[in-house]
């Protein structure tokens, strides 16, 4: 029971953090950057994701080209704010991680691209006057 009334919690949080990227105006867009998806390694994981469908951690750590500890420290950060969720299962003597890109990340991997893009277009445009 515990489990179930957590895990509609989270889903509760993550239905919150979705609607307010997708509700973000572009002048809040433009103060600030996503800093959970901005970090090196995150926005990786969530590109690697979002191109893939879902990765193995081997296979997401191998793409990577990281180590076992960074990869688990900054998907738990991702898992925390609900932007990855991982899932694990037995695979022959071991088990195995499996992760995927939320809908909350989704959103949120848009709304960073979507910021970027206009960084780049307000840095590329001449200056006026």
């Amino acid at each position: 029971m515990a489990a179930r009334q957590s895990a509609l919690r989270r889903d509760d949080e993550n239905a919150k953090r979705l609607d307010a990227i997708e509700g973000r105006s572009p002048e809040a867009d433009a103060l600030e950057l996503d800093r959970v998806i901005h970090e090196r390694v995150r926005l990786g994981i969530v590109s690697s994701l979002a191109v893939n469908g879902s990765l193995a951690f081997t296979d997401l750590r191998d793409l990577l080209g990281i180590t076992d500890g960074n990869l688990i420290a900054h998907a738990r950060k991702l898992e925390d704010v609900g932007y990855v969720a991982g899932s694990k299962s037995r695979d022959g003597r071991g088990s195995k991680t499996e992760y995927r890109l939320t809908p909350v990340g989704r959103a949120a991997l848009e709304a960073y691209l979507d910021h970027m893009e206009a960084i780049i277009e307000a840095t590329r445009t001449p200056e006026r006057g």
